[in-house]
Formats: C-alpha cells, sequence, structure tokens
C-alpha cells in the first residue's frame, strides 16, 4: 500500500530547482493559455474562509496581516527555491499584498490567479529553452570547474536580472546532472534522462486548468492556520476517499511532496517496505521502474498521484525506486509489491531471561505496530474480532503466566490509528481515571475516561517510542508518563496532536482542525510529542520528520491538569536509572557506534553548499562509505568480530548480516530479538533496573498499586 500524507496535495505544483537557461525578465510571456476562476471557485472561497474564521482551532481572522503572510506562502509553494519569479514580478505581487484578505472573502480571485498564470508562463519559457540547449550537439557540461550550490532554500533570493538567473540555472541543471552520473549514468544518459524530465513537466504544465491554480491557492491560505487544513476539490477529494476505501497493493509507505521530489515521510510497519528494510523517511524518490529489468521513469516534478499510481501494482510484483536519501548518495531499491495485512500489523510477544550478574530476570516483550480494530467483523457481531486492546489483553495473560517480571511495549513506527483502542488500552494498566483531554476551538475541554474496573496488568512496564511513534501512541504514553505507571524510552515522538474533520463546501470539502489533545497533566501532544524520561540516540533528523518540521504548525502548550492518580514517584527514580543507562551505553558497542553514526548524519544534513566538480563529489562519497566503514568495523572489534577489509566488501555485506546487524529491520518479520536490536536490547536492561529500584526501598509507591 502506498498512502499519501494528508497535506500531500499542497505543493502539486512546486516544480521548482531544476532548470537553466536564458530568460528574458518581461512581465508577460505568450504560449501559455491563461487561467480565470470560476463562479463556483468564488462561492467556494468564501464558504471556506467563514470556516476557518468560524471553526479552526486557532483563532486567527484574515487580515492584512495575514493577507501578506498569504502571499508569502503561496508564492513559497509555486516556486519554494526561488528559481523562476524574478525579483520584479515579486515587487509587482506585493503592491497588492495587504488587499488579498478583502479580495477572498468577497470572492475575487483574479490577482491569486494571475500569480499563477506569471508563474505558468515563466516556467514554460525557462522548460522550452532548457530542452533546446539540451538537445544541442554543442551542449556540454565542465564538471571538472570548481563551483558550488547553495542547497539551503532558506538562503536562496530571487533573481535581480538575467545574468544572475543564469548563473543560478546553470548550477541547478548541472547538479541534476551530476546525480545522475553518480547514479552510475553515463554524461549522455544523463542528458537523456532531463530532457525526458523536462518535456513531462512541460506536458504537464499545458494540462494545468482553473482547478489546479484555485486548489493551490486556497491551500495557500489553510496551511496559514495549520499544516492539516487543506483544501481538496472534488477531484482531489475522490482520489483521496479511493485511497482510504481501498486494500490498495503496493510498498507500504507513506508519500509526501517536498519541492519537486516525492518524499518517504514514513514506512508502514509490516508493509513489504519494511520488510525489506532499504527505503527510509526522508529518502527522495527520483525514478520508478516496473520489473526487475523495466525502464525507470523519472518522477522528478510529477503529482503525488501519478507517482502512487506508478508505484502501487499487483501483488508479488517487483517495483524499483531510485532515491536520493537525505546525504545525496543515490541508491536503486527494489521491493516486491503486497498488500499490509491485519496480522501482519497485531500485537505479538516474546520473552527473554536477563541477567545483572546475580540474578535472572525475566521479561516480556509486546510489538504494537498499530491501534487497530477490525470494524467490519465488530459490526457483524463476530465475538472474536481482532483488536489492539484485545489482542494485548491476551498477550499479557499468556506473559503472566510465564511468570514475567514485566514487559516493554514497543510503540516504535506505531503512527496511531483508533484513538478508542489508545485509550482503551491504557485501561489495562491504569485504574480509572481520565486519560486524555481535548479542547475544542470554541474552548471547551473533553476528558475521556478510563473502564471502570482496576488494571489488569500492575507489574512493571516500560513503553519504548521513537519519531515515528504518533497521535494516539503519543496519546498512551503520555497517559503512561503523566500517572507515574511506567517508564518511557526512546526518542521524541512526532507531535500530532490536532484533531481534524470533513466539512462540505460549494465545491469539495475542507478538512479542517477543530480540535487539539492535551495530557492529563495539562501538556499537550502538539509539536512536541512525548519526551522520554530515558533518551536514547537517534539517526532521524527532526528537521526533516515530525510536526515541528511542518511550516504553520500549532505550538505546543498546556491547559488546566485533570485531577488524576500518580503510581509512582518516577522523579525520585529517572536520575538512577538514566546514570546506569549512561554507564551502560558508554561501554555498548552498539550505542556508541549509534551515538557516532547519528552525529555524522546530522552533519551531512547541515551542509549549506554542494560541490558541483566531479571528482570532489566522488571523493565525498568515498569520504562518507570510508568513515561508515570506520564506525561499523570499531563496533565490530568492540564485540571481538572480524572488521571489513576494504569499503568494497564492507558495501556488500550492509544491511545482510542479520547476524550482528544493528537495524531492527534485520530482524525475521514479525521477530522480536534482543540480539539484532540493540535499542530493544538495552531497553530491557533499563527495564531490569527499574525492576530492581521498585522492589528496593528507594522509591515511595502509591498503597494498594
Amino acid at each position: 500500500m502506498v498512502q499519501k500524507s494528508p497535506n500531500d496535495h499542497l505543493k502539486r505544483f512546486s516544480l521548482a530547482f531544476l532548470f537553466t537557461a536564458s530568460l528574458i525578465a518581461s512581465p508577460v510571456f505568450a504560449g501559455v493559455e491563461r487561467l480565470a476562476p470560476t463562479e463556483g471557485q468564488a462561492k467556494t472561497v468564501k464558504e471556506v474562509i467563514r470556516n476557518l474564521e468560524d471553526r479552526h482551532y486557532r483563532d486567527m481572522a484574515l487580515d492584512d496581516e495575514v493577507s501578506g503572510r498569504f502571499l508569502d506562502h503561496y508564492l513559497e509553494m509555486l516556486d519554494p527555491a526561488k528559481t523562476f519569479f524574478y525579483q520584479s514580478d515579486i515587487d509587482e505581487f506585493n503592491k497588492h499584498r495587504a488587499r488579498f484578505d478583502d479580495d477572498l472573502k468577497a470572492g475575487k480571485l483574479d490577482m491569486g490567479f494571475e500569480i499563477f498564470n506569471r508563474y505558468r508562463e515563466r516556467m514554460k519559457v525557462r522548460l522550452e529553452s532548457i530542452l533546446e540547449r539540451l538537445q544541442s550537439e554543442d551542449y556540454e557540461v565542465d564538471f571538472s570547474a570548481d563551483e558550488e550550490l547553495v542547497v539551503d532554500v532558506e538562503d536562496a533570493e530571487y533573481a535581480v536580472d538575467q545574468a544572475t538567473a543564469n548563473d543560478k540555472w546553470h548550477k541547478l541543471v548541472k547538479s541534476n546532472l551530476l546525480n545522475l552520473v553518480l547514479a552510475e549514468k553515463t554524461e549522455e544518459e544523463a542528458k537523456d534522462t532531463l530532457i525526458r524530465r523536462y518535456t513531462t513537466q512541460l506536458s504537464r504544465l499545458d494540462q494545468h486548468n482553473s482547478t489546479d491554480a484555485f486548489e493551490t491557492m486556497v491551500n495557500a491560505l489553510t496551511t496559514i492556520y495549520d499544516p492539516h487544513t487543506n483544501y481538496l476539490s472534488p477531484r482531489t477529494l475522490e482520489n483521496f476517499n479511493i485511497n482510504m476505501s481501498l486494500s490498495l497493493e503496493g510498498i507500504g509507505a507513506v508519500l509526501k511532496v517536498e519541492d519537486e521530489y516525492t518524499q518517504v515521510e514514513r514506512i508502514v510497519p509490516a508493509g513489504p517496505a519494511d520488510k525489506q528494510g532499504q527505503l527510509k523517511a526522508a529518502d527522495r524518490i527520483v525514478a520508478v521502474g516496473q520489473g526487475e529489468d523495466g525502464q525507470m521513469v523519472d518522477v522528478v516534478g510529477w503529482r503525488l498521484d501519478e507517482v502512487v499510481n506508478l508505484i502501487r501494482g499487483p501483488r508479488n510484483t517487483v517495483v524499483r525506486l531510485e532515491v536520493l536519501p537525505p546525504d545525496d548518495v543515490p541508491k536503486t531499491i527494489q521491493i516486491t509489491r503486497n498488500t499490509v495485512k491485519l496480522e501482519d500489523q497485531a500485537a505479538k510477544k516474546a520473552t527473554f531471561q536477563l541477567s545483572d550478574g546475580e540474578s535472572l530476570f525475566r521479561i516480556g516483550v509486546i510489538d504494537v505496530p498499530n491501534f487497530y480494530q477490525d470494524f467490519e467483523a465488530y459490526r457483524n457481531g463476530d465475538p472474536n474480532y481482532r483488536s489492539t486492546t484485545r489482542d494485548v489483553r491476551r498477550l499479557l495473560d499468556e506473559l503472566e503466566q510465564e511468570d514475567i517480571d514485566g514487559i516493554i511495549l514497543d510503540l516504535r513506527d506505531n503512527g496511531g490509528g483508533s484513538l478508542q483502542e489508545a485509550t482503551m488500552l491504557t485501561d489495562l494498566f491504569l485504574d480509572p481515571g481520565p486519560v486524555v483531554q481535548i479542547r475544542q476551538s470554541d474552548d471547551r475541554i473533553l476528558r475521556d475516561r478510563g473502564s471502570r474496573s482496576m488494571a489488569t496488568f500492575r507489574k512493571p512496564l516500560v513503553v519504548l517510542v521513537n519519531r515515528f511513534s504518533a497521535s494516539a501512541s503519543e496519546i498512551f504514553a503520555g497517559a503512561i508518563q503523566d500517572y507515574g505507571r511506567g517508564l518511557i524510552v526512546g526518542t521524541q515522538s512526532f507531535g500530532k496532536g490536532t484533531v481534524q474533520s470533513l466539512v462540505r463546501v460549494h465545491e469539495g470539502e475542507l478538512k479542517i482542525t477543530e480540535s487539539k489533545f492535551y495530557r492529563v497533566s495539562g501538556d499537550s501532544t502538539q509539536h512536541r510529542g512525548v519526551v522520554p524520561d530515558i533518551v536514547f540516540p537517534d539517526l532521524i533528523d527532526f528537521d526533516l520528520v515530525g510536526e515541528s518540521s511542518y511550516d504553520h504548525a500549532l505550538p505546543w502548550d498546556q491547559i488546566h491538569e485533570a485531577p488524576h492518580a500518580e503510581y509512582f514517584q518516577m522523579d525520585s527514580m529517572i536520575p538512577l536509572l538514566q546514570e546506569k543507562h549512561e554507564q551502560r551505553a558508554a561501554k555498548d558497542p552498539d550505542f556508541v557506534y549509534l551515538v557516532k553514526q547519528a552525529k555524522l548524519a546530522m552533519e551531512n544534513n547541515d551542509r549549506k553548499v554542494v560541490s558541483l566538480n566531479l571528482e570532489k563529489r566522488k571523493a565525498e562519497e568515498d569520504r562518507l562509505k570510508k568513515e561508515a566503514m570506520t564506525l561499523e568495523n570499531a563496533r565490530r572489534e568492540a564485540k571481538g568480530l572480524k572488521p571489513y577489509g576494504d569499503v568494497k566488501a564492507f558495501l556488500a555485506a550492509e544491511g545482510e548480516d542479520p547476524e550482528d546487524g544493528l537495524d531492527s529491520s534485520l530482524a525475521e518479520p514479525g521477530e522480536i530479538s534482543l540480539e539484532k536490536d540493540p535499542i530493544l536490547n538495552e531497553t530491557g536492561y533499563v527495564l531490569l533496573d527499574y525492576i530492581k529500584l521498585q522492589r528496593s526501598d528507594q522509591v515511595q509507591k502509591i498503597a494498594n498499586f
């Protein structure tokens, strides 16, 4: 299954970042059919604005200040790298900066359409000029020249003249050619790929219609309120409903559009991509091929639904993806399509024995990839219908029969699902009391209470989370943390703490944020997520993944605390547990490796410029590979394993050594392994320490729990 991220359709026309040619900075071009708004769109935008002002959680009136922010955001959506518009265009648009609020309220869309038409005109002339140059016999690129490209779009500026624009576009096209050459294409093949890419984009440009312009413009407004408030045109709504209602077969990844690229937002647990193990969040998909040897189709600049259609396909067929990870070292990944089955995403358990040097402890692990419920079986009255809570209750009973000392509930990569299941799951670990607070846009606060029965599992509990633990996972982890019922371990979670509903408007629907989640402590899960008690290293760049990576995300805040019990004085335990964890981590080869690898990844992701010199880029790739091998060899030697003799041997074995691999994806699907998962292994020892502290007199407890 290939899924779209909820706000993916917003940047479908962000096709910038690619092109080079000379262009006279004239305000008007010929050859592009000018798009104009319709009466239906005028009625629709007025209804959208009325709903935003009356129902959105963020109380923000559409005034002159917001009008200016709308213009800035609209221009950023169209031309994020500032490669098409000239500064003269921006100066012209800014004359109308304070009038968009009044125009939109009145249903006047002419100026917004004028900006969209100008963008298309600029782009059409650019593409035609680039294609003419690329197709000329004397076109050559000097990869030996010592040039650099600024890759941080935050530092980009609009071109003030033709010479400035030409220099930027020369470097952009050279960069794209260089990336293709580094992906083992010849220079001629790289040029042919760009010709196909730009020809396809030119044809798509001619297919734009007034709905495309309107949807882009309205979403430039709605996403100022927050990134999850989106306008869905009738066409987009139809695609959205198809993807939500059908069991689509594909690779199991949630995709979004970032600038001109289709980017992986997260991997669906137990899906084909998760089982294959190479595709990662923040990877950019640049080409898609069918079968083991089908032609790779360049998809840079394509609309998201079109990329999804290429990736999706019949089960047991192969799709190949050419991707650019954040470090810009390209790779090709082969994945066999399949459906994501409920049984693959169902909760699973395992038991292990760990020793503190004196005694053996038996711990249980329950992996919960998703908060699910088989709604169809439930509606049909099936007494054995599957759900997260029912499955975990059964697994807990089985673990109790094995006489475990405590459990780890693994919520890594759990992107949420049924909120009802998340709150019901707390019933197994908490006595009656509130679980989550929901504040609505009118400031009313609702409190979701747990069951009226007492907790069924009362032994020590550790909840393991990571950056992909989101929404319902954060509600559960936050409740466990607030009650002092268990220890939260891992990395800061995603931070999705808002609730959306669909509102019908004249044409299409508005997905609008109307409520916000709060923990019983009064802290919001929005933006900040859940911060673990014991923090582990993470390779995920929080600037690329998570709610905080979205523009205009609602902020973290607090409301009044809901009265609730406190089971253990966690503040007295955490410093002791942290100290023991740090002592182990400093001696653990796997953890030392993770910390150093995370540091190296962050340094590479923080680059402001990249070289356009082929030899320097190859040298940079070689350096990264050697540094990765050096880190891996240090880990292997510390564990008494044979180091790799050279980079070639290291790359050949990377990801294929299940005996001592680092990534949990190296385990077989459904397998829970301490040996193959150092994060889970260390969490086991944290639980062991936690069990011993609870049994000591160093911890104050609530009576009778």
